[in-house]
């Protein structure tokens, strides 16, 4: 029937196309013939599509009729479904802002407050030390030291200025410390040797600072030692604190989770987010993980390498350099790094015995932090390995590691002797490859440079920057700092170790990462911070400076001394002397002068000439009791010489003045 149908709708339509046909083969006077059986067919196959297209288009736009309906009339189960979905979205975004900001399940009513001073560490790299204190009690996190400036004249080191600790020694209850570098524990004998406290740590800082008491004579406070264990928290004084396992360039280094009576604090030390160490122990991120479900009221975080972008790379990154540089090299293999970086140490000195060589330790710190982490199990190393310094000429070039210290440029270290050929036993040759793998540290890189320019005048090559993964730093670059800002999600964050650009940097990160940005204090060294539940604002600034240690003798050099070595190298001396005949105002002799960085020897004899004409006139002039006064008279002199160099040099240059009265 269907076909039926089919067949007289065809018969219709070419019924109306050969009349169609006929009406324009008239109109056109044309004896055009008629379309072949086969077009017709064609024709009619084509407008049977167009018609099923035209069906099937009424139909959709029926439905779309229906479903527009639907939704401007919207059935009961419709609602009840909307409804469902949008408590749904409600429920997850409390618990998506509950999950990401957990302080704000900290008691507001509670009425507990801490103070936080850092002494060090803020403005510059180094010095770290801050004292974190309640009403009755405070703990002190690190001491440490930091390098001075190239004006501070045989300065070896810069330690804080330990006043504020003065004040407040009752009250200390202990010294803690979260990893074992000079710029955290390069002060602590200073400290002791002025007041003393326990001292926690873990076993490797520890064993560093017991041998730094033995060379400063401290022996008999090393009962003050307490040896803590991770992730078991321990009570000081007001505090319980937990030491939690962080990567760093040095084994051993830890986190800080303290708890206190306005809440929990998280002193990050330094640290970077390493998953693959040397030593197969990556940052406990769980632990640090429980402390932000808990709850953090405050965080102090790392901010040395906030300008960095992405992530740091693992310290097991250099190792293949390392290999690339071995396996091709001829004669001796020379490596320095920092002498507490003991990972890099350990991959170099696998290396040598890969390539059958032997190793020998050169420098005091290299030799004493490598030994220590030997026999605390944190390493091992064959004994037949090594060999000493003076027995390196018994073996071929092509079978000598040599790690030393000196990757600074400093002009004591052993690569810097070696640089300069003032090694008793090791000499410099064309055949040596020198592998420098560290980072210049702000201040250092002219002294760096200076080691290189000599190591390649001895003809040495020299591999420092040439390869990006002959270093890699310790500290976290921004993608780390936000995994640690994710994961322990403080109320108030406080970005420390590093110069104002650093912690500025890490408060944009913070920012970033759902920190509230009145919730972020930039510190200075001095500044001491209260902090509650639901404050925090600086109370006051305390007073901080730095001490000036000459290490050849391991004591204090007074701040005066100091500025007048800085003085005189910067301005020049000049030194008088002269025996005066008071009754007849006039030199006895002929005075002597010596004007030492003020004038050249060429130009000095003929301005002291004119120097002694000045006073012999001033003399003759003096009045008598000025005459009889030794001290008024060499106070005079000094201040007629001061203006007389000054008008030649525009300088004021230090005035030594000896006078003798008869």
């Amino acid at each position: 029937m269907e076909n039926n149908e089919e067949n007289e709708r065809a018969s219709r339509i070419d019924s109306a196309a050969d009349s169609k046909e006929k009406t324009d083969t008239k109109e056109q006077g044309s004896n055009r013939r008629r379309f072949p059986r086969r077009t017709r067919a064609k024709s009619h196959s084509e407008n049977r599509k167009r018609s099923t297209s035209n069906d099937k288009a009424d139909e959709k736009k029926h439905k779309n009729t229906e479903g527009e309906r639907r939704t401007k009339n919207p059935t009961r189960d419709d609602l009840n479904l909307m409804s469902d979905l949008k408590k749904g979205v409600e429920i997850n975004d409390k618990i998506q802002q509950s999950r990401v900001a957990t302080h704000h399940s900290l008691d507001k009513n509670n009425t507990g407050n801490v103070r936080i001073t850092p002494l060090g560490g803020l403005g510059e790299i180094g010095a770290n030390i801050t004292v974190i204190e309640t009403e009755n009690s405070a703990i002190v996190v690190d001491v440490g030291m930091s390098f001075p400036e190239a004006g501070m004249h045989g300065v070896d080191i810069l330690v804080p200025d330990f006043s504020y600790l003065e004040i407040i020694k009752d009250k200390i209850a202990g010294v803690v410390i979260t990893h074992a570098h000079e710029d955290h524990i390069g002060a602590v004998p200073y400290l002791y040797k002025k007041m003393q406290f326990p001292l926690y740590g873990t076993p490797l800082p520890l064993g560093m600072i017991s041998s730094k008491f033995d060379e400063h004579g401290l022996k008999k406070f090393r009962s003050l030692f307490r040896v803590v264990e991770k992730r078991k928290p321990i009570v000081i004084g007001d505090f319980e604190i937990e030491w939690i396992h962080i990567t760093h360039s040095i084994i051993d280094s830890s986190a800080l989770a303290i708890r206190t009576s306005a809440g929990v604090i998280l002193h990050t030390g330094d640290f970077k987010i390493d998953h693959t160490p040397i030593d197969g122990f990556p940052t406990d991120l769980h632990r640090l993980a429980h402390y932000g479900e808990e709850g953090v009221l405050a965080m102090l975080s790392d901010s040395t390498n906030s300008h960095k972008a992405g992530y740091t790379q693992s310290e097991a990154t250099v190792g293949p350099t390392f290999d690339a540089l071995f396996a091709r090299a001829t004669g001796r293999v020379i490596m320095s790094t920092f002498s507490s970086n003991i990972h890099r140490v350990y991959q170099a000195i696998e290396h040598g015995i890969k390539y059958n060589r032997k190793v020998a330790v050169i420098g005091r710190s290299m030799e004493k932090n490598l030994e220590i982490s030997r026999q605390l199990g944190y390493i091992n190393l064959p004994q037949n390995i090594f060999i000493e310094a003076h027995e390196v000429d018994k073996y071929p070039d092509n079978e000598v590691l040599i790690v030393t210290t000196g990757s600074q440029g400093e002009t004591m270290s052993a690569l810097y002797r070696m640089a300069t050929d003032e090694h008793r036993h090791i000499k410099i040759k064309p055949t040596d490859h020198i592998i420098i793998s560290a980072k210049a540290i702000p201040g250092n890189e002219t002294a760096i440079a200076t080691v290189i320019n000599f190591l390649m005048k001895a003809g040495a090559s020299v591999a420092y920057q040439d390869f990006s993964e002959i270093h890699v730093s310790g500290h976290a670059a921004q993608e780390e700092q936000k995994l640690l800002l994710r994961l322990i999600k403080p109320k108030f964050f406080l970005p420390v170790h590093g110069e104002y650009s650093h912690i500025h940097k890490h408060r944009e990160t913070a920012i970033k990462c759902g920190v509230a940005e009145k919730n972020i204090l930039l510190m200075e060294d001095g500044d001491q911070i209260e902090i509650t539940p639901t404050t925090m604002r600086k109370v006051k600034s305390v007073r901080t400076g730095k001490s000036y240690i000459d290490n050849q003798v391991s004591k204090e050099i007074e701040n005066d001394v100091v500025l007048d070595r800085q003085k005189m190298a910067n301005e020049g001396v000049c030194f008088f002397a002269a025996e005066i005949l008071s009754k007849e105002a006039k030199f006895a002799d002929k005075p002597k002068f010596s004007l030492l960085g003020i004038v050249g020897h060429k130009e000095e004899r003929s301005y002291t000439k004119e120097l002694e004409n000045t006073l012999t006139l001033f003399l003759a002039a003096c009045k008598k009791e000025t005459l009889a006064n030794a001290r008024a008279l060499e106070n005079e002199i000094r201040n007629l010489l001061k203006k007389q160099l000054f008008k030649k040099t525009k300088r004021y240059p230090a005035i030594v003045v000896s006078l003798f009265l008869r």
